[in-house]
């Protein structure tokens, strides 16, 4: 069974309907119930500049410095789980340290890259997750989270 290189998957060009002007940001911040402030529009900028982004707080604030922004870590971390609350992002904890926040916001599941630490989407829906226990009563299964770990081959490691 032939495989598509992992190049190829990884360097897809963004989505041509990704939401990045200004304005686009302002009517999404406004839609979510959230006061367009000066630091969740510039926040907002960054992190919706793009299709499928799976950024940490610590990489987004790392733009943020790049991009000249007068933010603290804290603010970053305030205004990720802000957006989580309001809908417009979706946390995905892969570990007890590592927590991504992902613009995709619909049901779907994800590839780590062990050595890099890299999320991305698993194309399509063919991940079929079965035979999940009755949750207690009084309690339902909101969703299901499928983190799969890949390693690259020992020849395509640096």
């Amino acid at each position: 069974m032939s495989r598509p290189p992992m190049d190829a998957f990884l360097n897809r060009p963004p989505s041509p309907d990704c939401p990045t002007p200004r304005k686009t940001v302002h009517e999404m911040l406004v839609a979510a119930g959230l006061r367009p402030t000066r630091q969740r529009m510039a926040l907002g900028e960054l992190l919706f500049r793009g299709c499928d982004r799976h950024v940490t707080a610590e990489r987004l604030f790392d733009e943020a410095v790049a991009a000249r922004l007068s933010v603290s870590l804290a603010t970053v971390y305030n205004t990720l789980h802000q957006f989580t609350d309001a809908g417009l992002l979706r946390e995905i904890a892969v570990d007890g340290t590592r927590v991504y926040f992902d613009t995709n916001v619909h049901d779907h599941h994800h590839f780590l890259i062990e050595e890099d630490g890299e999320l991305h989407d698993i194309p399509g829906t063919n991940v079929t997750v079965a035979n999940l226990p009755t949750p207690p009563e009084g309690l339902r299964i909101d969703r299901v989270d499928v983190v799969v770990r890949l390693r690259r081959d020992d020849d395509r490691q640096g």
